[in-house]
């Protein structure tokens, strides 16, 4: 009885965390719409150029996570010959799946973030929101991630609504345009 509490209260925190962020991104990036909407139009290849210096916020966090996997085998006994060695201990084991998740969701910013610039002629203060929501998502996440999956719910989703919501104006917006 008391392993099925845990869980539901996990699985509230868990709900809570989720739609926090999906509320929050929806704020934010419908305020980022609403105050340029109409301004700062640009061509095409600035606007890619402008994504891909964003992105920078994005791919350093994949760097950041194979750092933190490459130190902590270094200072381990038991890791430091790598993943073709023994079984990684507990710590390794962590930073791997961190590391994975943020290699995971960085495919999904990046990709969104270019479609995003070839979407919307005003695109680069909405791929910056979104490339800065990626990176306090992933803040979160890390350092949640050791408090369960309540903890670190709120940061995944900061890290995945984005592009899930960025792709989705995407899609209608080609959808509007293919019906004009």
């Amino acid at each position: 009885m008391a392993d099925e509490r845990a869980f539901k209260a996990e699985q509230r925190g868990v709900a809570i965390g989720m739609a926090s962020a999906l509320l929050l991104t929806i704020v934010v990036l419908g305020l980022v719409a609403f105050a340029t909407h109409g301004r700062s139009v640009s061509p095409f290849p600035q606007r890619f150029q402008d994504a891909l210096r964003l992105d920078l916020l994005v791919i350093l966090w994949v760097a950041a996570g194979i750092a933190n996997v490459a130190r902590l085998r270094f200072f381990s006994e038991q890791d430091i010959a790598g993943s073709g060695g023994q079984q990684a201990s507990e710590r390794v084991r962590i930073a791997n799946a961190i590391l994975e998740n943020s290699f995971e969701q960085a495919v999904l910013a990046i990709v969104t973030h270019l479609i995003v610039a070839a979407t919307f002629a005003g695109s680069t203060p909405l791929v910056a929101a979104l490339a800065c929501l990626f990176a306090i998502g992933r803040l979160l996440f890390w350092t949640g991630y050791k408090r369960g999956a309540s903890g670190r719910a709120f940061g995944f989703a900061l890290t995945f609504y984005p592009s899930v919501v960025a792709l989705l104006a995407c899609a209608l917006a080609a959808l509007v345009e293919l019906l004009r």
